[in-house]
């Protein structure tokens, strides 16, 4: 399999520098040749040394993280797979094959994520099911003060069929014509919760997301974010209830102010204790 024939990669910056600089390279020593890399920072930027990648967009503003890759997208060429990616995410060596295989071989799979690393080796939690009242409202407030609870570990477990509900936007593979159909990241999502959003979108045309657990990513995880904490945490609780008015149906719609009222109290939380935020 030639993984330049089939993928090409996003990648959506927001001054990472050096850290952007390995992501490429990673990216290029797992066979991709065509890297479009979407400059959310202040114009000018992109560093110098990133010349060799495909294409560089330049929107001239910060366009949050799922817009910045509908633009990358639009910029790429049409090649049936698509890697989206942090620019602090370091590609272990085989890892992007191991996920392509596996959508070559499991056509109803929309979109595939790898097992991420934090720098320290420790195993990130990147797949989780979608919330629900019960589930989601006691993770929100517990996770803050005990990340270890029974009920944050059920929130990030796989389905007993092997599949995952959704996958971290930090790195992953999905199919380029799945992604067009669902028109790509929602872009009322600035930051956070548009790769909840997408994988239910694609749940609900019956597309399915997995992990590839063998297949290894290392996330420094948090470097633009650091930037403008207090601002992150805003935007990650407003994109929280902007998926839970999304995603309710029927009486859960009705409980829509509930879920405005837990996330408010954990905004408050992690406000307060700024380094248990999970």
């Amino acid at each position: 399999m030639k993984v330049a024939q089939l993928v090409n990669a996003v990648v959506v910056d927001y001054h990472a520098e050096e850290s952007l600089r390995n992501c490429v390279r990673s990216l290029q020593e797992n066979g991709v040749d065509e890297i479009v890399v979407v400059e959310n920072g202040a114009p000018g930027s992109t560093p110098a040394s990133l010349d060799f990648v495909t294409r560089t967009v330049t929107p001239g503003v910060n366009l949050g993280y799922g817009r910045g890759v509908n633009r990358g997208v639009a910029a790429a060429s049409k090649k049936p797979y698509l890697v989206v990616s942090n620019p602090d995410v370091i590609v272990h060596n085989g890892a992007l094959s191991k996920l392509v295989e596996f959508l070559e071989a499991n056509p109803e799979v929309a979109i595939v994520g790898p097992t991420i690393l934090r720098p320290d080796g420790s195993v990130y939690p990147s797949h989780r099911k979608f919330p629900n009242i019960v589930l989601a409202g006691i993770h929100a407030l517990v996770a803050p003060l005990w990340p270890s609870n029974p009920l944050s570990k059920l929130y990030r477990s796989a389905n007993k069929d092997g599949s995952v509900d959704w996958v971290s936007g930090a790195f992953f593979v999905v199919r380029r014509d799945a992604f067009e159909a669902v028109g790509g990241f929602d872009e009322r999502y600035f930051m956070f919760a548009e790769d909840m959003a997408l994988c239910w979108m694609l749940a609900q045309r019956g597309w399915k997301t997995s992990v590839v657990a063998d297949a290894v990513v290392t996330h420094i995880e948090g470097l633009s974010r650091a930037r403008v904490p207090r601002a992150m945490r805003r935007a990650h609780h407003r994109s929280a209830l902007r998926f839970e008015v999304q995603s309710s149906r029927g009486l859960r719609r009705a409980l829509v102010p509930l879920a405005a009222l837990v996330l408010g109290l954990r905004f408050l939380l992690v406000s307060l204790w700024p380094s248990r935020h999970p």
